[in-house]
């Protein structure tokens, strides 16, 4: 038997390879195709920390999220809480997908059920999933109420008479009410009013050092994620193009399409403001994927092989990035 090493610590999740395809019928005449929504990512989350998924609409990003919370189950690839495998068909592995990992969906004013109090929409995970009796359900309620920033007297209250940004904060709890370890947060600010986004975000920050939560933040903001992120895994065309540290991201951006989403991020200071790079071009369908390097076509320094082959993930200083020409770079340096 193997000796476990104690230096080397198990990561909270961890997904190897996730791919989610799905099988689009053609039209009369035509076959039925496969789109590969998400082909591949893998990443490791720890305890306490921040992993941001970014990417234009359509990159994979909502998919990823659907699949750790397994709203959808994974076409291939490996998906582990703490070393537990959570993809098995096991009541077990069932039950603490369900408590460990919790979502934040986008729409304060969709995700909540209109017809239900504050009260009953937070009780509800306890109800379902817990043994406590009415007053301790109501207790516990309140107390996380009290946690987001609400008042006891809006527990008997309806979705329709709060505020987009109080409408979150109701989204958060619920989330929250199974003490969770990992959140995943899909675009959670993006509805808000930019006055009221700080708030939110500030109030996710201090939930997660008051519970030592762990966030899977997906979004297209990089002005957002930069305030919370920790890591930071760059999405095109259902694929990772770049994953590092958010200094590495932000300071040091490698592939072109990183560059490209960064230089359009607004800066107040002058001195970090970047050169626009303009990106012409659509993002391809996914139906129809060009062979080569998805971003072949809107890429500026594209050449020979970016159009006949596709690169593959690679270590440079510490980032993984896939692009021929920062592997061109490389080599002649």
């Amino acid at each position: 038997m193997a000796e476990v090493n104690p230096n080397v610590s198990t990561p909270l999740l961890k997904a190897v390879n996730l791919a989610k395809y799905y099988s689009v019928k053609g039209g009369l005449f035509s076959k039925e195709r496969t789109v590969k929504a998400l082909d591949g990512v893998s990443f490791e989350l720890e305890r306490g920390k921040t992993l941001a998924i970014v990417g234009e609409s359509g990159c994979g990003k909502s998919t990823l999220g659907r699949l750790l919370t397994m709203i959808e189950i994974p076409t291939s690839g490996e998906l582990s809480y703490r070393g537990q495998n959570l993809l098995i068909k096991d009541k077990s592995a069932e039950k603490l997908r369900r408590q460990k990992i919790q979502i934040v969906f986008q729409n304060p004013y969709g995700s909540l059920n209109p017809r239900k109090k504050v009260g009953q929409i937070l009780e509800e995970p306890l109800l379902i999933n817990t043994t406590l009796n009415a007053s301790e359900r109501k207790e516990k309620v309140l107390s996380m109420m009290a946690k987001v920033g609400l008042k006891t007297e809006h527990y008997s209250r309806y979705p329709h008479m709060f505020s987009g940004g109080q409408r979150q904060r109701i989204a958060i709890a619920r989330g929250l009410m199974l003490d969770p370890d990992i959140v995943v947060a899909d675009e959670p600010v993006s509805a808000l009013d930019v006055s009221v986004r700080a708030q939110v975000l500030n109030l996710m920050m201090d939930l997660q050092q008051d519970m030592g939560l762990s966030y899977v933040f997906i979004s297209h903001d990089l002005s957002v994620v930069e305030h919370i992120a920790d890591e930071v895994i760059v999405m095109y065309l259902g694929r990772c193009v770049e994953k590092g540290t958010k200094a590495q991201i932000f300071e040091n951006p490698q592939h072109p399409y990183t560059q490209a989403l960064l230089s359009a991020t607004p800066r107040l200071t002058p001195e970090l403001r970047r050169e626009r790079i303009k990106l012409t071009g659509e993002l391809p369908s996914p139906l129809n994927p060009p062979s080569g390097c998805a971003f072949a076509a809107r890429c500026r320094r594209a050449f020979g092989p970016c159009s006949q082959l596709q690169p593959s993930l690679k270590e440079y200083n510490g980032q993984l990035i896939a692009c021929f020409a920062v592997e061109q770079d490389n080599t002649i340096v």
